[in-house]
């Protein structure tokens, strides 16, 4: 029973709208087929879970076989870095955190997110005009041309990557971006070369600008992570690509998956983009809602039980594979009331859509800023906006999950 609703969650002919197998998957909040993993469907076991530190993310923990339904998927750094601590557990997970976090955020960089709020939206107004810039308002594909360079250029203009090199960044993400994405029409062998060769690019390019910054450092979080030596020491330079790597790709496809899930979301509800256009304030609480509602991560796959955990009456055995399935828990009734229904008016929206506990969302503040500015504006400034596709063309990652393409029309785009 699990193991084929599984499978059919991951079916690509589910992409569109997986929610009602998830309610499916609700009536037992902790399931288990054969070799398969347990499967855990349900908001206060899944968050549970999240603060458990017998819950392990490193892989070398995981004794299950059995467990390969999502093949290539969900690997979104590759072989060619060391893990990021996205997938380390205590203590290195925390002295990695720790240090990414000096130049990131508070307590010791309590603006730098917040400073960038002038050039994000300088961002957003480029890529909005250059669409203007095509006189072709009949067909507009949000992702291609908004949804998908923003987020590659915000990362870039954080890391201080030199404006003349943006461009290659933009290579390199879409070649990483196809290796999560498969399509089932290509030749695999060709793909896997391609995401290498980029990360092997990538990783070389972003090794030399570390040395390059360790000698002249700036005010950018590259020089900061290249030479700051804090009380958990110094960033060897594996470290610090690795923790790059990990801000771009990880960083860039969930906020590729959160814009674009939001626009197709407000383009549904015209009412609340009619709302939002009139009060560009409302886009806090949407964004809050549409990570409840519709999450830009799915599910985490592949965690490990360092020991056995009951969990709503089921022993979960040492070394077994564990999905927690966040989009589920955030269509939870039993912690949201009709959690079905779209709703920026909705109260206590603590939803699983950035994680929870030590390894919850490292950009969230980001995230969040870069999505409220891009679907206010968006919504302030085309006219008549509307559906072209519905549902629109999925990407095939079932983790990952977002429209690939996101056909629109509109009269005109307001100044």
């Amino acid at each position: 029973m699990t193991q084929a609703l599984l499978r059919e969650i991951i079916d690509y002919a589910s992409r569109a709208n997986p929610y009602p197998l998830y309610e499916e998957l609700r009536k037992t909040p902790v399931s288990h087929d054969g070799d398969g993993p347990y499967v855990v469907s349900t908001y206060y076991e899944i968050h549970s879970l999240l603060h458990d530190p017998r819950i392990s993310s490193d892989a070398k923990n995981l004794k299950a076989t059995g467990d390969d339904l999502l093949g290539d998927q969900s690997d979104e750094e590759g072989t060619t870095l060391p893990p990021s601590f996205l997938k380390l557990d205590p203590p290195d997970h925390d002295r990695l955190r720790r240090m990414t976090n000096r130049p990131f955020g508070p307590p010791h960089a309590p603006h730098r997110v917040h400073d960038m709020r002038d050039e994000l939206g300088t961002l957003v107004t480029g890529l909005i005009d250059g669409i203007v810039e095509t006189g072709q308002l009949d067909r507009i594909d949000l992702v291609d041309q908004f949804a998908y360079p923003f987020p590659v250029s915000v990362i870039c203009r954080l890391l201080g990557i030199p404006r003349e090199d943006e461009p290659r960044f933009h290579v390199w993400a879409e070649a990483l971006a196809a290796s999560l994405d498969p399509d089932p029409d290509a030749d695999p062998t060709k793909r896997g070369q391609g995401a290498m060769d980029a990360r092997m690019e990538l990783g070389m390019y972003l090794a030399g600008l570390i040395e390059e910054r360790r000698k002249k450092p700036g005010d950018d979080m590259l020089s900061q992570l290249a030479t700051a030596d804090g009380p958990d020491g110094a960033m060897t330079t594996m470290e610090a690509l690795s923790t790059s790597a990990l801000l771009l790709i990880a960083g860039h496809e969930t906020t590729v998956n959160l814009i674009t899930n939001g626009m197709l979301t407000l383009l549904r509800h015209p009412e609340v983009l009619q709302r939002l256009r009139n009060d560009p304030d409302l886009a806090i609480p949407i964004v809050e809602e549409l990570l409840r509602y519709e999450p830009p991560v799915q599910l985490l796959p592949q965690r490990t039980t360092l020991s056995d955990i009951e969990v709503a009456g089921v022993t979960i055995p040492k070394g077994a594979s564990v999905w927690l399935m966040l989009a589920s828990g955030n269509r939870d009734p039993k912690r949201f009331e009709d959690p079905d229904r779209f709703d920026p008016d909705r109260k206590d929206i603590q939803h699983l859509g950035l994680g929870s506990g030590i390894h919850s969302c490292f950009g969230a503040p980001l995230a969040r800023q870069e999505a409220q500015l891009a679907l206010s504006e968006l919504a302030r400034r085309l006219e008549n906006p509307r559906l072209l596709e519905d549902p629109p063309p999925y990407r095939q990652n079932s983790v990952l999950r977002g429209p690939r393409h996101l056909p629109i029309a509109c009269d005109g785009i307001r100044p």
